[in-house]
């Protein structure tokens, strides 16, 4: 089977699984979902809606935000891990998009990663689901599986990213990585994946990873 025979098996499956694929992180526009994105890295995205409600109670806007201290900030984000970082982060991203942006988010990838702790897979996520624009970001999970599958031979997520928008049309990418994130959390986790409800890497995973299955 060829990579672009094996990307259009996966497509198709992951259709059949996920016909509908809500965005994780709760939001209410493109600053929220902005700010939920830098809270989940090393953070769980259950953990994020638990913390997101509490900070966005007090600024859900920039204007807002830049009217708590730091510590405020980081005081309330503390249970995401990298508090002091993410803080920072959020309060001087904050000052730059109304500075810079007359209090808008930017919607280009250059301006969205010119901002403090806003890097090329969070720029992806809010360009995709934001804006809507054709974006394919790439985390851990999907790494993962686009390797399980003899997608890429990526040794980063760089290139991993690369081959994926090789292989799948550009229409599908924003609702795709959500696919295959949810799959990859429910039916082929890191340890342990289990051959019985793996079945796209029962059907199109490389040797390494046939052999992985339990």
């Amino acid at each position: 089977m060829t990579k672009k025979e094996k990307a259009h098996y996966a497509l198709s499956e992951l259709n059949k699984i996920y016909p509908e694929t809500p965005i994780p992180l709760d939001h209410t526009d493109a600053y929220t979902l902005l700010i939920a994105v830098l809270l989940s890295a090393q953070c769980t995205d259950e953990r994020v809606n638990k913390i997101t409600p509490l900070l966005f109670a007090k600024a859900a806007n920039p204007t807002d935000m830049i009217k708590l201290s730091i510590e405020e900030i980081q005081a309330i984000i503390r249970p995401c891990g990298l508090s002091p970082k993410k803080a920072f982060a959020i309060w001087t991203l904050s000052n730059m998009i109304l500075d810079e942006h007359n209090g808008q988010v930017p919607n280009s990838f250059e301006a969205l990663e010119a901002l403090p702790g806003v890097g090329h897979k969070t720029a992806s996520v809010v360009m995709s689901q934001a804006f809507g624009h054709p974006a394919f970001p790439v985390d851990t999970h999907i790494h993962r599986l686009l390797t399980r599958w003899g997608l890429t031979s990526g040794k980063n997520v760089v290139q991993t990213e690369k081959d994926a928008k090789k292989l799948f049309p550009r229409e599908t990418w924003n609702k795709l990585h959500l696919q295959i994130i949810f799959y990859g959390r429910s039916h082929s986790p890191a340890r342990s994946p289990k051959k019985e409800i793996d079945y796209i890497t029962v059907h199109i995973g490389t040797k390494k990873a046939l052999l992985e299955l339990k």
